[in-house]
């Protein structure tokens, strides 16, 4: 693999919004936070990415005259029941919280709300998986540039420490998606997450926190090092940005042909090792989710599944899977 490429740092934001949301008030700080033993100095306040500040309500009310759909939406159809494939990007704006008139009417056509994970769940969110906090020996060199990063983001020194160096890594590329006016607070699944909780509508986690884990953390600490150290190395050298940037102005847009050729341009497909990881990270999970969307719909639910845009693409992307499966599949947006 390419120095600067990290395999498929997209599929992580899942473990990364749960991470954040049980590191509860360890969230970038209003001011620089003191230095980090064995980092030089704290970044100054310019050098802090944007704060998200709490919207006013003008802002809300202007926010919501102007929504509008955005992201990638299908209606699929069996048995005389509707259910709605709604590709999601796991980071987001404040335009973005309030749904355009299409997803409006599926959030009304539905009855049940399905996530990768729900990352509002409390419990998940009191006892996070042990893989998260698991030990991993790093070297004095590896854990002095992962301070570095956890200043960089002016978070307080304390504020990842409970969590593996890894999962610190992937909560921090979470995080960079700040300097491009991206926050996982905006994030459609916790949008959607809320919503339901407050409607009392039932959410339905399509995986488990602990199954992601077991696919996206190595069980040999080598492994587990070379991938921190290839984070670190993103992180240091401003690559998640430029990233994030193009995916989100893809999902903005509506341009699901970028998000089709993502493994041509993320450069975490370069070795055949690194496609293998892709494959298991996105298209191997979106089987096992399909069958529990029919499973839900054979049921009687009629279902709104949010999960990641990259598992609506491909072969093997979730519209193609339900549409073997003998469902009538519409896309509706972008039209």
């Amino acid at each position: 693999m390419k120095q600067g490429g990290w395999r498929g740092a997209f599929g992580w934001f899942g473990l990364g919004l749960l991470l954040l949301a049980s590191a509860g008030p360890a969230r970038a700080a209003d001011t620089p936070p003191a230095p980090a033993s064995g980092v030089a100095s704290a970044p100054p306040a310019a050098a802090c990415p944007p704060a998200t500040a709490v919207p006013t309500a003008d802002q809300i009310q202007a926010a919501q005259r102007e929504a509008r759909d955005r992201g990638f939406l299908w209606r699929i159809s069996k048995q005389g029941r509707t259910s709605y494939l709604f590709g999601t990007l796991h980071v987001g704006k404040l335009p973005w919280v309030f749904p355009g008139p299409r997803l409006r009417a599926a959030l009304a056509g539905t009855d049940t709300l399905a996530l990768e994970l729900d990352v509002t769940d409390p419990d998940l969110l009191r006892n996070p998986p042990a893989a998260a906090t698991a030990a991993l020996a790093i070297p004095d060199a590896m854990r002095t540039r992962l301070a570095r990063q956890v200043s960089a983001a002016c978070l307080p020194e304390q504020a990842l420490q409970k969590f593996n160096p890894l999962m610190q890594a992937i909560t921090l590329t979470v995080l960079s998606a700040r300097w491009e006016g991206l926050d996982a607070a905006f994030a459609q699944e916790v949008v959607l997450a809320n919503a339901a909780r407050a409607q009392q509508r039932p959410i339905i986690a399509l995986e488990s926190a602990q199954a992601q884990m077991a696919l996206l953390l190595p069980s040999d600490p080598e492994e587990a090092r070379h991938l921190l150290d290839q984070a670190l190395d993103q992180l240091e050298r401003n690559r998640t940005r430029p990233l994030l940037r193009r995916l989100a102005d893809a999902w903005a847009d509506g341009r699901l042909s970028d998000l089709e050729d993502y493994s041509k341009w993320c450069e975490c497909a370069d070795t055949a090792e690194d496609r293998a990881f892709l494959r298991r990270l996105n298209d191997d999970r979106n089987a096992p989710m399909a069958e529990r969307i029919d499973a839900m719909h054979a049921q009687g639910k009629r279902v709104l599944v949010a999960v990641g845009a990259l598992h609506m693409t491909g072969e093997q992307g979730l519209p193609r899977l339900m549409a073997a499966r003998g469902y009538s599949v519409e896309r509706l947006v972008p039209p």
